[in-house]
């Protein structure tokens, strides 16, 4: 399959709630590293990720993309995503944040998906406090730090 056309159909079944629609776009061994939940291996880890994370937390999500480009291996492709929040704190309260898929391709399927998201418009719509947006901006500067494309940066 394309991959935008492949995109837009994993992005679509989210936003629809059809977690199997979403794990049939990954590889039966794919991995979905989620900007918030962290890595995902597999298609039932992949519906587990979609069931009991995306929409426990949340709804009423849209999804859009632009810009795909794919050498057929790899692919790019730029979104905006929002929700509305099911969270205690901010139950019902709409957020949205722009980010960049990474997607890696094997046999039309996706094998590896991962985003570079501008999360923090998000988190402070949500109510999250100062300190707790400086916590998670310090592992993300960890986890950035321990990449070995890293090395010779710093």
């Amino acid at each position: 399959m394309e991959f935008s056309n492949l995109l837009t159909k994993m992005t679509q079944a989210i936003c629809q709630e059809r977690p199997i629609d979403v794990a049939a776009c990954f590889c039966e061994d794919g991995e979905y590293h989620d900007v918030f939940y962290g890595q995902f291996v597999g298609r039932k880890s992949i519906i587990d990720l979609i069931e009991n994370y995306f929409y426990r937390d949340a709804r009423e999500f849209r999804w859009d993309l632009y810009d795909p480009v794919s050498t057929g291996s790899i692919g790019y492709c730029r979104y905006i995503f929002s929700f509305e929040s099911k969270l205690e704190a901010a139950a019902g309260r709409r957020v949205a944040f722009e980010g960049i898929a990474n997607v890696k391709i094997k046999n039309g399927l996706i094998y590896q998906y991962s985003e570079v998201a501008d999360t923090f418009p998000a988190l402070q719509r949500l109510g999250f406090t100062s300190d707790r947006i400086g916590k998670m901006a310090s592992k993300a500067a960890s986890r950035l730090e321990n990449r070995k494309e890293l090395s010779g940066h710093l």
